[in-house]
C-alpha cells in the first residue's frame, strides 16, 4: 500500500505520539464524554495519511478492556471516527476483529452498568460495517449527493433492496437509543452515555434525508404506488420515532450544548409529489443554511487543498459516464427497431386472435344470461315455497307458545292463592302470640305489685323489730355493750388490715413493676448507646478509606441517635414523674389507714390510678419498642451497607490476583528475574499464613452475625491478594531456572494458576450474595472448605518449586542453638567478607605506581577501583541496615518465643536469609576478584560488567527476603531500601565508566585501521571474515546461554558441600 503525505507540513513520528496522546485522553478512565478535540484530531489524522491503522493499533495496546468506561468511550471514538474520517477508514474497519473482542470482554451489566450498552453497540457498529461493505458506494455519513455522484441507480428493484437495509440499520439505531434512555442513572453522572447520542442523532438524521430523497425518486421512477406501500409505512413508523427521540435529546442539555438536536414537522412529509427524481441525476449542492442539523465536528477545513483535484477527477468520471451513456442510447435504439417490427407483427396477430375471441366471449354471454334467467326463475319458486313453509312453522310455533302462556298463568294464579292463604296463617298465629304476651304481661305486673305490697310490709315490720330491738339493747348492761362494741371494732380493724395489707401488695408490686421496667429501659438504653459507640467507632475506622460514601450514612445516623437520645430523655422524665406519683400514692394510702370512713372511697382511687398508670407504662413499653425497631432498622440498613463495601473490597482483590494471572500467563512478561527458590518458598510461606488469618478473620467476622469485625476482613483480604499476586510474579520468574525443561516450567505455571484461580473463588464465596443463600453452618463449611482448598494448592506448589533446589538447607532438623547461629553467622560472614575486599581495594590503591603503564592506563585503573570502593561502602551500609531490619524482624514476631524459635518457625523465610547473605558474599568477592584482574590484565572488562550486575541482583535478592516479614512503615526497612538504591546506583555507576573505557579502546582500535586504503579484494575478504567472526560469536552466544540456565538451575548447594 502507497504510503500518503499530507500536503501540510507534518511531522510523522510527531503525529504518530500526538495521536496515542489523543486516544489515551480520549479513552480516560473517567465517567465523561470524550473531548472534542481529542476526536477531531484523531479524525484529521486519517485526514492527513488516509489511514487509520495506527489508531486501530493504538486501540490495541491501550489497556482499555479493563475497564467497562474505557471501551465505552473508545466505542463512541470509533463511531465518530468511522463517521468523520477519510473513506479509507470504512475500508479497514471492516477488517478489524477488535470490535468482537470489546463484546466478549463484557459480560453480565458491569460494575458500573456498561456491560449491556457496548455489547449493544457493538453489534450496531458491526452491523453498519456489514451494510458498508455491501453497499461500498456509501459514505461514513450516509450522503445521498456523493452516493449519486458515485452510483447512478436505473433498477428500481436493487432502489428497493438499498432503501429495505437502510431501514433496517435506522431500526437498530432505534434500539440503541432506547436502551441508552433505559441505562441512565439518577445517582450517576450520564455525561459518558448522552456523548453516545451525539452521532446517533446525527446519522440517524442523515439516514433520514437519505431515505426520503431516495423514496421520492422511487416514486418518481416507479408506475406502481402500491408496491411501494410497505416502504411507505416503514418510513412514516420511522418518523414518529425520530420526532420522540429528537424531543427526549433536546430535553438534555448537554447534548444540546454540543449540536442542534433537528426538528422534524409533526407528519411525514409526502413522497408521492414532493421532491425530483434523483436515481439518474446529480443532485444539486444544498445550502448549509437550509439543513436543520449543524455539524458538531466540521473537519473540512482540514483538507478543502484537495477539492480542486477532486472536483476535476469528479468531471472527468462524468464525461466518462456521458460518454458511456450515449454508446448505451444507441444500442437501446437499434434493440427498440428491432423490438418494434416484432411488436407490430405481434400487435396483428393478437388483433386477429382478440376478434375471434370476442366473438366466442359475446355467444357465451348469451347462454350464460339465458342460463342465469332460467336459473333466477327457479330460484324465485323455491324461495316462495321457503317462505310458506316458514309462515306455517310461525303459525305453529305461535300456537304453542300460548298454550304455554296459558299454563304458566294457571300455575301462577295457583301459587298467589297459596301465598295469601300461608300469609292469613302468619298472621293468625301472631296474632295468637301476641295475645299470649300481652296476658303474661298483665299477670307479672299483678305478681310486681303484690310483691311490692309484701315488701313494704315486711320494711314496716323490719323497722319496727329493729326499733324494739334497740330499745332492748339500751337495756341491756353496759359490760355487754361495751365488748359487742370492741369485738365489732376488731372485726372492722382486721378487715381494713387486710385491705391496706392488698393495697400495699399492690403498691409494692407496682413499684417492682415499675423497677423492672427502668431496669429494662436503662439496659436497652446502655445497649443501644453502646452499639452506637461501637458503630461510629465501625464507621470511624472505615471513613479513611470511604469518607464521601459514608458521610451521609453518618450524618444520618448521627441524627437518629440525637433523637432516640431526646426520647429516652423523655421517657426518664416521664418515669420519674411516675416514681413521685407513685409516692404521692403512698402517702395517699397511709392517710387511708388512719381514715376509716373515707378508706373505701380513696383506696378505689388508688386502684384506678394505678391501673392508669400501668396502662401509661405499657404504652410506654410499645414505644420503646417502637423505637427498639427504628434502631435495628437503622442497624440493618448499616449492616447491609457495609457488607457492599465489603464485597467491593473482595471484587478488588480478585482483579488484583487476576491482573498477576494476566502478567503470569503473558509471554511477553518475565515475572521477577531476581527471584529464587528460597525467596519463592518464603512468598509461599507468607501467602499460606495470610490465607490462614482471612479465615479465620472472616469465621470470627460470621460468628458476630457479620455485623463487626469489618476492620479485621478487610485488612487479611488486602494482605491475602498481596501475598497470592507476589507468589505469581515470583513463581513465573524462577522458571528461568529450569533450563530447556519446558515441562517443569509448563507445570510451575500450571499449578500458579490453580492457586489464583482457588484463591479468586475463595475470594468470590465469601461475598455477602454467596452468603445470603446459605444457613449459619454451610457458611462457615464454606470458608473453610476454600480456605483448604487455597492450602492444598499452596502446597502443590511449594513441593514443585523445591524441586528446583538441587540441595537444600532445611533449618527445622537444625537444634536451636545452631539456627540462631547460622543466621548471625551468615550476617557476620558477609560483613568480614565486604570488610575484606575494602581492605584489598585500599591496598590496591595504595601500591606503588607501575612505570610501564602509560598515564592514560594508569587512570582507568584508578577510575576501576573507585568505583569498585563506592560499591563496597554502599554493600557495607546495606549488610548494616539488613542486620537492623532483622534483628526487628525477630524482635516484633517472635512475642514470648527465643530467636531460633523464630527462624525455626518461619523456615522457609530463614532459607531465604541465609542464601541471600551467601549471595552477597559471593558477589562481592566475585567483583573484587574481577576488579584486580582487569588491573593485572588477567580479566576483560566484560568480566566485571557482570560481577557488578551479579552484586545488583544479590543486593535485590537480600532487600525482597526482608521486605517479606517487615512491618508496615517500618524506619529499618526504609533505611535498608534506600542502601539497596545506593548500592544500586554504585553498581550502574561502575558499569557506566567500564562501558566507557572498553569504547574508548574500541574507537583506537579501529582508528589504527584506514579501510579507505584497502583493495577491492581486501575489501571483500575483510567483510567476509567479519561475518564469519559475527556467526562464531552467536553461535557461541547460544551455548553460553544454554550453558547459562544449565548453571543456573544446577547452582543452589549447600553450604556444607561447598566447603
Amino acid at each position: 500500500m502507497e504510503v500518503h503525505y499530507p500536503s501540510r507540513p507534518v511531522d510523522r513520528e510527531k503525529a504518530e505520539h500526538d495521536l496515542a496522546l489523543n486516544i489515551k485522553k480520549a479513552t480516560s478512565p473517567d465517567e465523561t464524554a470524550p473531548k472534542q478535540k481529542h476526536v477531531r484530531k484523531c479524525i484529521v489524522y486519517t485526514w492527513d495519511y488516509h489511514t487509520s491503522e495506527s489508531i486501530w493499533i493504538g486501540l490495541k495496546v491501550a489497556p482499555i478492556l479493563t475497564d467497562e468506561v474505557q471501551t465505552f468511550k473508545a466505542l463512541i471514538t470509533v463511531h465518530k471516527i468511522i463517521r468523520g474520517g477519510h473513506p479509507n477508514t470504512l475500508k479497514e474497519a471492516q477488517n478489524q476483529t477488535w470490535l468482537e473482542t470489546c463484546a466478549r470482554t463484557a459480560t453480565g451489566d458491569g460494575m458500573r452498568g456498561y456491560g449491556t450498552l457496548i455489547r449493544a453497540y457493538v453489534d450496531f457498529l458491526r452491523a453498519k460495517l456489514t451494510y458498508h461493505r455491501h453497499h461500498p458506494e456509501f459514505n461514513g455519513n450516509f450522503d445521498y449527493e456523493d452516493y449519486i455522484s458515485l452510483k447512478n441507480v436505473d433498477d428500481p428493484n436493487e432502489g428497493y433492496e438499498t432503501i429495505s437495509e437502510l431501514m433496517k440499520l435506522q431500526d437498530q439505531i432505534d434500539q440503541f437509543q432506547k436502551l441508552v434512555f433505559a441505562h441512565f442513572r439518577q445517582s450517576s453522572n450520564n455525561e459518558c452515555r448522552i456523548a453516545a447520542l451525539v452521532p446517533l442523532v446525527e446519522e440517524s438524521h442523515a439516514i433520514y434525508k437519505f431515505l426520503t430523497n431516495m423514496l421520492r425518486a422511487m416514486h418518481r421512477r416507479t408506475e406502481s404506488i402500491d408496491a411501494l406501500t410497505p416502504l411507505r409505512t416503514r418510513y412514516n413508523a420511522q418518523h414518529y420515532g425520530l420526532i420522540k427521540f429528537y424531543y427526549e435529546c433536546s430535553n438534555l442539555k448537554y447534548l444540546t450544548s454540543l449540536i442542534t438536536v433537528p426538528k422534524l414537522p409533526q407528519d411525514p412529509p409526502s413522497l408521492i409529489d414532493g421532491g425530483t427524481s434523483l436515481l439518474t441525476k446529480h443532485p444539486q449542492q444544498k445550502s448549509s443554511a437550509s439543513s436543520s442539523f449543524s455539524d458538531p465536528e466540521p473537519i473540512t477545513e482540514f483538507w478543502k487543498e484537495n477539492e480542486a483535484q477532486k472536483q476535476q477527477d469528479l468531471e472527468r468520471q462524468r464525461l466518462l459516464y456521458e460518454e458511456q451513456q450515449k454508446q448505451l442510447a444507441q444500442q437501446r435504439e437499434m434493440e427498440l427497431q428491432s423490438q418494434r417490427m416484432k411488436e407490430l407483427q405481434r400487435q396483428r396477430e393478437l388483433e386477429e386472435q382478440q376478434r375471434i375471441q370476442q366473438e366466442r366471449e359475446r355467444l357465451a354471454r348469451d347462454q350464460l344470461m339465458r342460463e342465469q334467467m332460467q336459473r333466477h326463475a327457479e330460484g324465485r319458486v323455491a324461495e316462495l315455497e321457503r317462505e310458506l313453509l316458514n309462515m306455517k312453522n310461525n303459525f305453529e310455533r305461535g300456537q304453542m307458545m300460548l298454550e304455554q302462556y296459558d299454563r304458566r298463568v294457571k300455575g301462577l294464579e295457583i301459587e298467589m292463592s297459596q301465598l295469601n292463604l300461608h300469609a292469613q296463617q302468619q298472621i293468625k298465629s301472631k296474632d295468637e302470640m301476641i295475645k299470649n304476651l300481652q296476658d303474661q304481661l298483665l299477670m307479672w305486673r299483678n305478681k310486681y305489685e303484690a310483691l311490692a305490697k309484701l315488701y313494704s310490709q315486711l320494711r314496716q315490720e323490719h323497722l319496727e323489730l329493729i326499733n324494739k330491738f334497740k330499745n332492748a339493747q339500751l337495756k341491756a348492761n353496759s359490760a355487754q355493750e361495751a365488748i359487742d362494741k370492741m369485738e365489732r371494732m376488731e372485726r372492722d380493724m382486721r378487715a381494713k388490715n387486710l385491705e391496706l395489707a392488698d393495697m400495699i401488695r399492690e403498691r409494692d408490686r407496682s413499684r417492682h413493676e415499675l423497677d423492672r421496667l427502668k431496669s429494662s429501659q436503662r439496659e436497652d438504653l446502655e445497649r443501644a448507646k453502646r452499639d452506637l459507640n461501637e458503630a461510629n467507632s465501625r464507621v470511624e475506622e472505615l471513613s479513611r478509606s470511604k469518607n464521601n460514601e459514608i458521610s451521609s450514612l453518618m450524618s444520618r445516623f448521627n441524627k437518629e441517635k440525637q433523637e432516640l437520645e431526646d426520647s429516652l430523655m423523655s421517657k426518664q422524665s416521664f418515669v420519674d414523674d411516675l416514681l413521685r406519683q407513685l409516692e404521692e400514692k403512698k402517702n395517699e394510702i397511709e392517710r387511708v389507714a388512719q381514715e376509716k370512713d373515707d378508706e373505701i372511697a380513696i383506696m378505689q382511687s388508688a386502684v384506678d390510678q394505678s391501673m392508669t398508670l400501668v396502662a401509661q407504662m405499657q404504652q410506654s413499653t410499645t414505644e420503646s419498642e417502637r423505637y427498639q425497631a427504628r434502631i435495628d432498622n437503622l442497624m440493618f440498613d448499616h449492616l447491609k451497607d457495609m457488607n457492599e463495601i465489603l464485597d467491593s473490597i473482595f471484587q478488588t482483590c480478585i482483579q488484583k490476583i487476576d491482573d498477576s494471572l494476566y502478567e503470569l500467563e503473558s509471554p511477553m512478561q518475565t515475572g521477577n528475574q531476581n527471584a529464587t527458590p528460597e525467596y519463592t518458598l518464603s512468598m509461599i510461606e507468607k501467602a499460606t499464613t495470610e490465607c490462614s488469618e482471612f479465615s479465620y478473620a472472616f469465621q470470627k467476622f460470621l460468628k458476630s452475625g457479620r455485623s463487626n469485625n469489618h476492620t479485621e476482613v478487610i485488612k487479611s483480604a488486602t494482605n491475602f491478594s498481596q501475598a497470592i499476586a507476589d507468589v505469581l510474579i515470583n513463581a513465573k520468574g524462577i522458571t528461568r531456572l529450569s533450563g530447556e525443561d519446558d515441562e517443569i516450567s509448563e507445570e510451575i505455571v500450571g499449578i500458579a494458576k490453580i492457586t489464583a484461580n482457588m484463591s479468586q473463588k475463595f475470594l468470590l464465596n465469601v461475598q455477602s450474595f454467596k452468603l445470603d443463600d446459605l444457613s449459619p453452618s454451610k457458611r462457615s463449611d464454606v470458608v473453610l472448605q476454600s480456605d483448604m482448598d487455597v492450602q492444598t494448592a499452596l502446597q502443590t506448589l511449594s513441593k514443585v518449586t523445591e524441586g528446583l533446589l538441587r540441595h537444600t538447607l532445611d533449618v527445622t532438623k537444625k537444634a536451636d542453638g545452631e539456627v540462631g547461629n547460622l543466621v548471625e553467622q551468615e550476617m557476620l560472614h558477609a560483613a568480614q567478607v565486604i570488610k575484606a575486599a575494602m581492605e584489598r581495594i585500599q591496598t590496591l590503591m595504595s601500591r606503588p605506581r607501575d612505570v610501564g603503564l602509560s598515564a592514560h592506563e594508569l587512570n582507568v585503573h584508578d577510575a576501576i577501583l573507585e568505583s569498585a570502593l563506592a560499591v563496597t561502602n554502599a554493600i557495607a551500609n546495606l549488610i548494616k541496615c539488613a542486620t537492623d531490619s532483622q534483628e526487628e524482624i525477630v524482635a516484633q514476631g517472635r512475642g514470648t518465643s527465643s530467636h531460633a524459635a523464630f527462624y525455626k518457625k518461619n523456615n522457609r523465610w530463614t532459607e531465604g536469609l541465609i542464601s541471600a547473605a551467601k549471595a552477597i558474599a559471593l558477589a562481592t568477592n566475585l567483583l573484587i576478584e574481577t576488579a584486580d584482574g582487569v588491573i593485572h590484565k588477567t580479566h576483560n572488562l566484560e568480566q566485571l560488567i557482570v560481577a557488578s550486575n551479579e552484586v545488583a541482583a544479590a543486593t535485590a535478592q537480600l532487600v525482597a527476603a526482608s521486605r517479606v516479614k517487615a512491618d508496615f512503615m517500618s524506619k529499618t526497612q526504609d533505611r535498608l531500601e534506600t542502601a539497596s538504591k545506593a548500592v544500586t546506583e554504585a553498581c550502574k555507576a561502575l558499569v557506566k565508566a567500564v562501558k566507557t573505557i572498553a569504547a574508548k579502546q574500541f574507537e583506537q582500535n579501529e582508528a589504527a585501521i584506514d579501510y579507505s586504503k584497502l583493495t577491492r579484494h581486501e575489501y571483500k575478504v575483510t567483510e567476509m571474515e567479519q561475518q564469519v567472526e559475527i556467526l562464531k560469536l552467536e553461535k557461541e552466544l547460544t551455548n553460553a546461554r544454554r550453558k547459562l540456565a544449565e548453571i543456573r538451575k544446577h547452582g543452589y548447594h549447600d553450604e556444607e558441600e561447598e566447603d
